[in-house]
């Protein structure tokens, strides 16, 4: 407060102004405040998108314009380089030093971190020293020798022939599964020149047994190492829903086995009667390890109920075949002729000029035309009647067959079968030749029915293979031991 000749001063603090008032005119009238604005008030960079058109926008605009002038004045020019010093390139061991902590690419090297330059006690090696063992992993490839795998992992040709024959004293070298996998360790090699030796060698050579080799005292010494299979069969069982195959898939059959599964139902059902509500039976071989690896095989067992009827089928085989077969013993229905010889049809059934005798006479056969020694096959299975010489059909086969039907094979020039043999559809029976009445290698054809010829393009075989006596006992014992088979 500062007061001289009847002027008095006084500070409003909170209004920021100067009050002035003479002292005489302190009572009759009000004081006249002033706004005073320091130098922090201004705002030299305001927001030029906020109050635009006002004055502390278009001082704000002008600051900007000015600083953008200045950095364009005060700037280099385009065209003329800045002139300043620059370090001299740097050498020898600096050069190298300031390389190793530097980061480049990989086309420059790519190291990084300090690295000590050579000194007087550094030696440059003739050549890098190899690895005191190597171990790595080798598979047997389809057709491959076992030998030959491990001549391509390192191993010594006259080596991996002795480890073969070790290998084949144990277990056959051909019953190891292609992709099977070799793990080995090779050793010390005096020289570079020279193979390394086998120091060891494990594999699983079957899936009930494992193969170690080590060397003991410079010998090979071969360890067999047994695994102990659980050889019980899967068995699955379900509700058919809306799909058959994706039922017994979700129920957790293997899917080869369910395509089998509908294969062997569709030769006494159809596949499509079959409705939902139906369940169906599965048994699969299969071999569990104690090691947990699991092996599944072939469809043993395929059973349907639908309720009414009730379906058992159990895969036997028979005179080599093997066939899926009913619980009564019941076999699969073939239906058609296979065709007896693979040639081209010279002669028709029916009235025919002879070619020998020259007059008319009934043929009674159908004539085929085929190379001499050509395999001639049973249309349908049966047995054989006879197999020998019969007059102007040289040597000749006739086998009988079910439903009063039989077929006859002439003209042969050997046999393969004799008779009372039983034979199966498809079976080689005898070669072609040309005995008897005939004018060159051909077959002729004949076709029975209750003993008077009929001809074969009329016929259409329906052959059905049935079980009895000590078959039909061991069939049903194996049925029975499947179906107390407990669920998975």
């Amino acid at each position: 407060m500062y007061q001289h000749k009847g002027q008095e001063f006084s500070l409003g603090g909170s209004a920021g102004a100067i009050a002035l008032a003479p002292a005489g005119f302190g009572r009759r009238g009000p004081a006249v405040a002033l706004p005073v604005r320091s130098a922090s008030d201004f705002d030299l960079v305001p927001d030029l998108g906020a109050r635009i058109g006002s004055r502390d926008w278009w001082r704000g605009l002008a600051t900007l314009i000015a600083l953008c002038g200045s950095a364009i004045a005060l700037g280099p020019s385009l065209n003329r380089p800045v002139l300043a010093p620059a370090p001299a390139p740097l050498t020898g061991e600096a050069a190298e030093q300031a390389r190793a902590q530097s980061i480049s690419p990989l086309a420059y090297g790519a190291d990084t971190g300090s690295r000590m330059a050579a000194s007087d006690l550094v030696r440059p090696l003739g050549e890098a020293p190899e690895r005191p063992m190597l171990e790595l992993t080798a598979a047997l490839g389809a057709g491959d020798s076992f030998a030959r795998v491990l001549e391509r992992a390192g191993v010594g040709a006259a080596e991996a022939k002795s480890v073969a024959d070790l290998v084949a004293g144990t277990t056959p070298l051909s019953g190891i599964a292609d992709g099977t996998r070799l793990d080995i360790r090779l050793g010390r090699r005096p020289n570079k020149f020279v193979p390394r030796p086998l120091e060891a060698l494990a594999f699983r050579a079957r899936f009930d047994l494992r193969i170690e080799l080590t060397r003991v005292d410079g010998a090979l010494r071969l360890t067999p190492i047994p695994i102990r299979v659980d050889h019980t069969p899967l068995r699955v069982q379900g509700v058919v829903g809306d799909s058959l195959y994706r039922a017994a898939r979700a129920a957790g059959a293997p899917a080869g086995a369910v395509e089998t599964y509908l294969r062997a139902l569709a030769g006494k059902v159809s596949i499509g009667s079959i409705g939902s509500g139906a369940r169906f039976d599965l048994i699969v071989e299969q071999r569990r390890a104690e090691t947990g690896e699991v092996e599944t095989g072939q469809l043993l067992f395929a059973g349907l109920d639908q309720g009414r009827r009730k379906l058992q089928l159990l895969k036997w085989n028979v005179g080599g075949r093997a066939e899926w077969y009913d619980a009564a013993g019941v076999g699969e229905k073939r239906a058609g002729l296979t065709r007896p010889v693979a040639g081209r049809q010279t002669s028709g059934f029916g009235m025919r000029l002879h070619p020998l005798l020259g007059y008319n006479r009934f043929h009674r056969g159908i004539d085929f035309g085929a190379g001499h020694g050509s395999p001639i096959y049973a249309v349908s299975d049966g047995r054989v009647a006879m197999a020998g010489r019969a007059s102007g059909h040289g040597n000749y086969i006739r086998l009988l067959h079910g439903g009063n039907m039989a077929t006859g094979y002439s003209h042969l020039s050997r046999f393969a079968v004799r008779a009372g043999q039983m034979v199966r559809q498809g079976q080689v029976i005898g070669y072609v030749g040309s005995t008897g009445l005939s004018t060159g290698p051909h077959l002729h054809f004949e076709v029975y029915r209750g003993g008077a010829p009929v001809n074969p393009k009329s016929v259409n075989f329906v052959s059905t293979s049935l079980l009895s006596g000590n078959e039909l006992k061991a069939f049903r014992a194996k049925l029975a031991g499947l179906l107390s088979t407990p669920l998975r």
